[in-house]
């Protein structure tokens, strides 16, 4: 059927939910007024409260070229500046990239491109703390090929003009940067050697480790190799100086075995020592790798993973630091008063005034992200999806009061990221695809039923396997799962082959060979 494209012109979007957020690796507050703060979403665009995380704004809508933020910070000697840096560094298999830099000098209203478009994807902005014409930008460069754009970026004139002060290979890009707030010149950067492929992804080489500035940027010095830091290959680096005690600094290492964990320094990085091997401080480091220091405490530290833990006997110990999803990113602690908070994981951001004790909620955010749609034949219809980080839901696109609140809504399914198709003619029943975080593991696909409130898994190949080069049948991350548009009882679901059940899933029968090129060097196991 073809339809007027007149008539589609005509139509208007408008937000039916669900207000759960979405996924946030970049947060910043107000250095001045304490209920104002922001965050970029990693699909969403940049995001402003004025009470303390109650409600939230966007303040980019149609300014940006791209929704995706990695790095964001207000500058601490003039609160109307604000720098954020677009694509963010943890790349994912579904990363998006940005386009470099833009600024605003009104507290968010209006924003402007101020360059480094071949950035692609940004880890970290640091300000000068008196002077917010002085910026530098972790740039980490095109993931998936080398490129010469990687390093750290200055510039002292607004970002009118940039320049590369540290570039160390076309395939190694900078991930963070920290600087000493009690003498501004003296900065520590990381850089990553890493590339994402579809398939996978590298990290780690060379092209990692640890540098040190202490003129500003003009010259660098790679201290990778100092007394006490991992020898062999490095990966991820997060860093964190300390401003409660001259010359103290954190490193939270990717290294090889039980090499990686935190290490110290306290005479800025000439020497190190490793404080803790914990695990999970550094799980799946090409995802993580933030270390933040106490603004006054040089004892209190925090490193954000799967889950943020914080240690206040310098990096011995660690306990679980609540936050309210998982998948910990960014946070930002105010200088002027530590109780003050904002945090950023794979739930939204949300705002503390009690030291993280206390949370803002995260269901006020209209950042979700969803890959695929589906919706059934009611009236009013209502529209089916799997939200990245959360689990599956149904949206009603209307209701009779004027409103659509949480009430409305139920999850089919605990599956996230993945399809979903609804029964024709029983939207009663859904399937939806779920990825390893899900019952049943990676591969899986769930029955629900609304009328008993019941999830049944109907696999389609029930037998687990961790490398593709050993498995007969193979699904991706998101596999395809649908109703045949001619008969309501065929469902269909795609791996390397295609199968059809016309049982709700109850039995499968393949119907196809192998579609793909079954290339080996592809199907390893993916990280």
């Amino acid at each position: 059927m073809t339809v007027d494209p007149t008539l589609l012109s005509l139509a208007e979007y408008r937000c039916i939910g669900p207000t759960r957020g979405g996924r946030v690796v970049a947060v910043a507050g107000d250095p001045n007024d304490r209920n104002v703060c922001y965050f970029g979403a990693v699909a969403g665009g940049i995001w402003r409260t004025d009470d303390a995380g109650l409600y939230w704004e966007c303040i980019s809508e149609g300014q940006l070229n791209t929704g995706s933020i990695g790095a964001l910070a207000v500058a601490p000697s003039d609160a109307n500046v604000i720098y954020a840096g677009t694509g963010e560094s943890t790349i994912r298999i579904d990363v998006s990239h940005g386009d470099g830099i833009y600024k605003s000098t009104d507290t968010g209203k209006t924003w402007h491109h101020m360059g480094l478009a071949e950035s692609r994807h940004i880890g970290e902005i640091q300000i000068h703390p008196k002077n917010p014409d002085l910026v530098y930008v972790a740039v980490l460069g095109h993931a998936a090929k080398d490129s010469p754009e990687r390093g750290v970026y200055r510039s002292a004139d607004g970002g009118e003009t940039w320049e590369l002060i540290l570039h160390v290979a076309d395939n190694a890009g900078a991930v963070d940067i920290s600087m000493d707030p009690n003498n501004p010149r003296i900065i520590f950067a990381t850089t990553w050697e890493a590339r994402r492929n579809f398939w996978s992804i590298n990290s780690g080489g060379p092209g990692s480790g640890l540098w040190r500035t202490t003129d500003g940027g003009d010259t660098w010095e790679n201290i990778s190799t100092n007394p006490g830091l991992p020898e062999g290959t490095l990966g991820k680096i997060g860093v964190a100086v300390s401003p409660a005690q001259r010359g103290r600094l954190w490193a939270i290492v990717e290294a090889e075995g039980r090499k990686r964990g935190l290490y110290r320094s306290d005479d800025h990085g000439d020497t190190w020592t490793k404080t803790s091997s914990k695990p999970e401080l550094a799980w799946r480091p090409w995802y993580y790798m933030h270390v933040y220091a106490h603004p006054t405490d040089p004892n209190t530290v925090w490193v954000l993973d799967m889950k943020a833990w914080k240690s206040i006997d310098g990096g011995n110990e660690f306990t679980e630091f609540d936050m309210p999803h998982g998948d910990t990113h960014d946070l930002w602690i105010d200088p002027k008063d530590p109780d003050r908070m904002i945090g950023a994981d794979d739930g939204g951001a949300f705002v503390s005034m009690t030291g993280g004790y206390s949370w803002s909620s995260i269901y006020n955010q209209l950042t979700a992200q969803f890959y695929h749609l589906d919706v059934d034949d009611q009236f009013p219809y209502n529209v089916y999806g799997s939200q990245q980080d959360n689990s599956s839901i149904c949206v009603p696109s209307r209701t009779g009061k004027g409103a659509i609140n949480w009430a409305d809504c139920y999850a089919p399914g605990t599956a996230e990221s993945g399809y979903v198709a609804v029964k024709p003619g029983d939207p009663n029943i859904v399937f939806v695809g779920a990825i390893g975080s899900s019952p049943g593991g990676g591969d899986s696909l769930q029955r629900y039923d609304h009328t008993t409130k019941q999830i049944q898994l109907v696999s389609v190949w029930p037998e687990a396997y961790h490398d593709g080069n050993t498995a007969e049948v193979r699904f991706q991350w998101t596999y395809p799962i649908m109703f045949s548009p001619h008969d309501a009882n065929t469902l269909y679901a795609a791996g390397n082959k295609l199968f059809r059940s016309t049982d709700e899933g109850h039995s499968w029968d393949e119907i196809s060979p192998d579609l793909t090129r079954a290339d080996p060097d592809t199907m390893g196991v993916s990280g």
